[in-house]
């Protein structure tokens, strides 16, 4: 396996439970995750969501700073289908932030514009079309701003499967965020896929899942936000996803771009995982199994 840098490893907010979906559990306060991401050697992270760090993106960066922490960019949620809807104001005000920080790659989610992950209708064509030409406007609106725009798939958003993810490769030229924990929930496989068009690999979240569970979110047998609460998500190498061969097929396609940690939680009040352990428990955990994974350590 390849010896990637640390300095290509970053933290996300949402590993200690912090989300932009209304009463999604406890809120940990910035002071505190961003200390703990230091104290784990990491060295870079995404924003996290609105109101998590400062808003203005001089003061955002100074307080990143002050962490001794890079920005690497970060999660924006934005509704791309409706042809009333121009999402270019709100990704012009994130790539501000971007810019100030130093950042470089603004992950966007195509999301239905209803709260939370929980319910996903179906796209007809004219909105897919929509869908799709509000990408390739951002993508290059972005570059135009010296910034990487890239998709996430994501679990109850309306690019969510192989089918769809397809979909955007034929009928868009946008990069890709390959999170490989909500591509395998969803029934795809993110090697095929990265394998497939290498050079629409943007970015990376490591994820790992418990495919089952997954299985019946996807079937509607469980809310995405139930399932997230019974531990959905797990410690990288302890669920289903094939993660070495992943980093392995990125790595032999060349992939340059950042390994972003994610194990999304829902908090209970105590602030724990659920299971009674400290969200930074699982976070080392993860980056333990990635440095034994990248560096050889068996």
């Amino acid at each position: 396996m390849s010896d990637i840098s640390p300095a290509r490893i970053a933290g996300a907010p949402i590993s200690w439970g912090v989300c932009e979906v209304p009463g999604w559990g406890r809120q940990l306060p910035a002071t505190r995750v961003l200390g703990e991401m230091r104290s784990l050697g990491l060295q870079a992270t995404e924003f996290g969501p609105d109101g998590f760090l400062p808003a203005d993106p001089a003061a955002k960066a100074a307080f990143l700073n002050s962490f001794g922490l890079q920005a690497v960019g970060g999660f924006l949620p934005v509704v791309l289908h409706d042809p009333a809807h121009d999402p270019l104001a709100e990704i012009d005000r994130f790539a501000e932030a971007c810019l100030a920080s130093g950042a470089g790659v603004v992950v966007l989610a195509a999301v239905t514009g209803l709260d939370g992950y929980d319910v996903r209708p179906e796209l007809d064509h004219a909105q897919w079309k929509t869908l799709l030409g509000n990408l390739d406007a951002a993508s290059e609106h972005l570059a135009g701003r010296g910034l990487l725009g890239v998709l996430h798939p994501h679990l109850g958003t309306l690019v969510e499967s192989g089918a769809d993810v397809r979909k955007v490769l034929e009928g868009a030229a946008i990069s890709l965020c390959i999170d490989t924990g909500h591509l395998v929930a969803a029934g795809a496989d993110p090697v095929a896929i990265t394998l497939s068009a290498p050079e629409r690999v943007g970015h990376v979240h490591l994820k790992d899942v418990d495919a089952a569970q997954a299985a019946r979110v996807v079937a509607g047998e469980l809310a995405f936000s139930d399932a997230v609460a019974q531990g959905l998500w797990k410690v990288l190498g302890e669920g289903s996803v094939d993660l070495p061969a992943m980093i392995a097929a990125l790595e032999q396609a060349g992939y340059q771009g950042w390994y972003v940690l994610e194990q999304d939680l829902m908090l209970p009040e105590d602030g724990t995982d659920g299971t009674g352990q400290e969200p930074v428990e699982d976070v080392r955990r993860c980056l333990e199994w990635l440095r034994q994974e990248l560096g050889g350590e068996r």
